[in-house]
Formats: C-alpha cells, sequence, structure tokens
C-alpha cells in the first residue's frame, strides 16, 4: 500500500528503498492471520475529532474484524462480501456490500496477503523519523478510491506503527498500532456477523 523509503536497520546503516519495501511487504504477506492492538483517531469536515480504540484481527484478504474496547462494544467485521457495523448503544446494524476499497479503512486490508507498493502507490516518498523509524508516504495509482494519500510509519524490524489515511473529501484517519502479534490463532467464525435480534437493520446504499 504505499511508500518509497530509506529506512534505517542498524545504527548508521541506510537500507535500500527497495530492500525496505520487500521487507514489509514479506512480514505481512507471508502471515495468516494478524492481531493487533489499535488506537483510532477520525477528523471530518463539519464533524467533531473522534477517538476510538480496541483490537483488530484480520485473516487473509478481506476479512476483518474491529472490536472496540472505546466505545465499548462497537464491532466492525469484513467477511469478504460485506461490511457490518454493529452499534450497540443505538441497536443498529449498517450493512454495505463491499467494492473496492469502499471506505478509509482501504489500506488496512494490504496489511494481510496483498501488500504490494509498487502496484498499488505512486509519489514514493521516504522520510527518516529516528530510532531506526522512517515515514512513508505515497498516493494511490488509481483515482476511483476514497483516500488521495497514505502516510506510513515503518519501525525498524518492518512493521508498520502508525498509518495515516487522508480523504479525497479532506477527511483525515489516524492509527497507532501496538502489540502487535502474526500467525495467531483465530476462529473463523469471527468474521460471521450474526444480526442481533431486534436490531434496525440499515443497508448504506452504495
Amino acid at each position: 500500500m504505499l511508500a518509497t523509503l530509506l529506512a534505517v536497520s542498524a545504527p548508521g546503516a541506510d537500507r535500500e528503498l527497495g530492500a525496505l519495501l520487500k521487507g514489509v511487504e514479506t512480514r505481512y504477506n507471508s502471515a495468516k492471520t494478524l492481531q493487533v492492538l489499535f488506537k483510532e483517531d477520525s477528523t471530518a469536515l463539519g464533524q467533531p475529532h473522534r477517538s476510538e480504540s480496541g483490537t483488530l484481527t484480520l485473516s487473509g484478504p478481506g476479512l476483518m474484524r474491529w472490536d472496540y474496547d472505546k466505545p465499548k462494544g462497537k464491532v466492525w467485521v469484513s467477511d469478504g462480501k460485506q461490511h457490518y457495523m454493529w452499534l450497540p448503544d443505538e441497536n443498529r446494524v449498517e450493512l454495505e456490500k463491499i467494492k473496492e476499497s469502499d471506505d478509509l479503512r482501504g489500506p488496512i486490508a494490504f496489511l494481510l496477503g496483498k501488500l504490494h507498493f509498487e502496484k498499488e502507490f505512486r509519489n514514493l516518498q521516504s522520510h527518516p523519523e529516528g530510532n531506526g523509524n522512517v515515514l512513508v508516504t505515497a498516493d494511490p495509482k488509481s483515482d476511483t478510491l476514497p483516500f488521495s494519500h497514505v502516510e506510513f510509519l515503518v519501525g525498524p524490524d518492518d512493521s508498520i506503527l502508525e498509518l495515516k489515511v487522508t480523504g479525497t473529501d479532506k477527511s483525515l484517519l489516524a492509527y497507532h498500532f501496538d502489540q502487535e502479534k502474526r500467525d495467531v490463532p483465530v476462529d473463523p467464525k469471527i468474521f460471521h456477523f450474526k444480526i442481533p435480534e431486534g436490531a434496525e437493520v440499515v443497508r448504506l446504499e452504495q
């Protein structure tokens, strides 16, 4: 998903951009599952800043589950065909069919199974950030996506520590990741969302 960069793999040693990108791709494309704690901050025009957090679980392309601690009980699930958003405080489930990266979470999907910087992005640039970290910035090659710019903060072990996505409407979605775990046992059933009895179901327009 993103980036052109020089990363530091050891004190005083610069890595070539291609080697860094390859390292990040290998780390995530070779994983069968991925689980990480996240903090999500979003800013949109005309709306108040929102900060949420929880646990993100991925298992192969298209399968994602976001379990929120803040707000407690909120769940967002992608089963590869459809997105489900469960808002318990409102007793509502929002459904939306999946199309090509149809929201700003799109770049997250690249983190498991199909991360390919050169194929997906242009204007790749790198900016050393200290402590062995490198900020990678890029723009999507496709003009049909809902985001116009992406930034990754890559750690010295090729892990993605932060992700910022700028929408075409100038909105900003920023993630901070912590305690990443790869190839952890994941029950496939968690990606099959069952609509709670009595919940309002809202089908979002495409």
